[in-house]
């Protein structure tokens, strides 16, 4: 084919587009579009036709759409989506049914962590670097927040709040297979605050503190199913971490209950749901000879032989340290 005819149809072609070269031939450069070639495309709506359009497509009377559907095809879909959200609520209920099923509202499913209970003690004044109490027998301003933190805590060993606990009186476990106690629950042994003799608080209101002997609670925390002892009661044992020179002697302790033991009869703890009166029996140790202008360190240790205390990872397990200044 000439070369002539094929440059002639490309032309013919161009200018059936709006577009024409100049007298320069192939390699001359093109003819911008003519004016109104485009104009349509390029006309631009006013507010009121796009509000116009926007209205009809909210509600079109004439076919009767309203967002672009007929009734019939919102309520298909609805319908579809309100049956999609009913089977998944149900999936996920019966799952949760499912998962109910094998959790025991009695026991806790994870307590491998735990091989022996913490220990806490009363008053509780926290320093820099743990448990530290600090205070002048001299000014009743410096432990008046300590008696106060004393006698709170054991409010909720008054005989009133101890009314729905039984008296126990064996040294031995009470165990309980069944649920005997009223509401399908477990019986609690009452723990009094009379049961700590001269660090009760009733004895003496000031717990020892205005004379320079002052008493500190020791608390051990419950496990579900945990058994201190083979048979014997646990015990609290207190001394100096490090000897003071001032004394030749060792921290002398006077213990309530009488040998600072815990009863038997409180354990096992089975937990919350199935034992919701269940109080932690206590232990008071009345500091007898500690020196004085003279800060020193204490450990109280539970002595028994489930209980450890020398994880070093946890300092609290089986034994509570703290520091005690008594200025005058």
């Amino acid at each position: 084919m000439p070369l002539t005819s094929s440059r002639g149809n490309y032309k013919a072609q161009r200018r059936a587009s709006g577009l024409s070269l100049d007298a320069g031939g192939a390699g001359s450069r093109w003819e911008a579009p003519r004016p109104g070639t485009m104009a349509a495309l390029q006309e631009k709506k006013t507010c009121s036709q796009r509000m116009e359009e926007f209205q009809r497509y909210c509600w079109n009377p004439d076919t009767g759409q309203m967002l672009g559907r007929t009734l019939s095809r919102w309520v298909w879909i609805s319908l579809y989506y309100v049956a999609f959200y009913v089977v998944m609520t149900g999936l996920f209920a019966l799952c949760l049914y499912v998962l109910m099923q094998t959790v025991d509202p009695y026991t806790p499913d994870y307590q491998d962590q735990l091989r022996s209970p913490g220990v806490t003690l009363r008053p509780d004044v926290y320093g820099e670097k743990g448990l530290e109490i600090v205070y002048n027998v001299s000014d009743n301003r410096t432990w008046a927040d300590l008696t106060h933190t004393l006698h709170t805590f054991l409010a909720g060993y008054s005989p009133a709040a101890q009314e729905d606990s039984i008296n126990c009186t064996s040294d031995q476990y009470f165990f309980q297979e069944r649920f005997l106690a009223p509401n399908h629950t477990k019986f609690s042994c009452k723990f009094t605050a009379d049961m700590l003799q001269n660090c009760s608080g009733l004895v003496d209101p000031d717990f020892g503190f205005e004379e320079g002997k002052p008493c500190f609670i020791i608390k051990m925390n419950r496990i579900v199913k945990f058994l201190p002892s083979n048979g014997s009661a646990p015990r609290v044992d207190c001394a100096f971490l490090d000897q003071p020179h001032e004394l030749g002697q060792p921290l002398q302790v006077a213990y309530y209950p009488p040998n600072g033991t815990f009863s038997l009869h409180y354990f096992p703890y089975y937990g919350k749901k199935a034992q919701p009166h269940y109080s932690n029996p206590l232990v008071a140790a009345k500091l007898l000879n500690v020196p004085r202008n003279t800060q020193v360190a204490i450990v109280c240790k539970v002595m028994a032989e489930h209980v450890t205390f020398d994880n070093p990872h946890d300092p609290y397990e089986g034994k509570v340290e703290f520091k005690l200044k008594i200025a005058k």
